[in-house]
């Protein structure tokens, strides 16, 4: 569960960066979709600054335990840095990791930079598409003699997968773990619902939910 002041604050925010648009955009699943999201436009110190403050804040209200942070590259390395920043601030240090593409063959070598990779690992990213980004997290965090503790990211998109589970719901099934999300479409159907400017976009989400959304969003 989300928290609905978070989700409603975050959402409004993403609008504000464009980070959050509305219109036709199609998926990487061929869908028309009425809406994108694209963390990629936090793309300054203030707004990265504020994007992993809601990280930070949804990862201490679920009171998962984990003992590390990972950032998969390339996204996730400027928010895993960002995240351990923002808990440090709310009084919680955390370590944190992220990996290279490729491996460096000088230096210290190998994929992982950052903290040891050791314990309970915490996922950062900011969606779920197709779970790519996380098998492949998962893979180097059991190579490392870690354990996958979870994932966190910005958007569950509640959209069905191959079947009738979501991209998230199959990560949770798969890996046995959880994944917490700042906001999901049923908060942005919500937030639409009440804004005068945006909510003209309402009509056209909600039949896109109805198409691809999950049983039960």
């Amino acid at each position: 569960m989300t928290n609905p002041d978070s989700s409603r604050q975050f959402i409004a925010f993403a609008c504000e960066r464009s980070a959050l648009r509305f219109g036709e955009f199609k998926t990487k699943a061929g869908r028309l979709s009425p809406y994108f999201f694209n963390a990629g436009l936090f793309n300054d110190g203030a707004s990265l600054d504020r994007l992993c403050d809601f990280y930070a804040r949804t990862i201490l209200a679920s009171g998962l335990e984990f003992d590390i942070l990972f950032g998969p590259a390339y996204k996730g390395i400027p928010l895993v840095a960002g995240i351990a920043i923002a808990l440090a601030r709310h009084g919680r240090n955390m370590p944190f990791c992220y990996n290279r593409k490729e491996a460096k063959d000088h230096g210290e070598g190998g994929t992982l930079v950052g903290a040891p990779l050791t314990g309970r690992a915490l996922i950062v990213d900011d969606v779920i598409s197709a779970g790519t980004s996380v098998r492949e997290s998962v893979e180097l965090i059991r190579a490392a003699g870690a354990m996958p503790a979870g994932v966190v990211i910005a958007l569950d998109r509640q959209e069905k997968g191959s079947d009738d589970l979501s991209a998230v719901q199959e990560v949770e099934r798969g890996y046995n773990m959880p994944v917490l999300s700042i906001a999901t479409l049923n908060d942005l159907i919500s937030f639409l619902a009440g804004n005068r400017e945006l909510e003209r976009n309402l009509d056209a989400i909600s039949r896109y939910r109805q198409q691809y959304g999950i049983q039960g969003a």
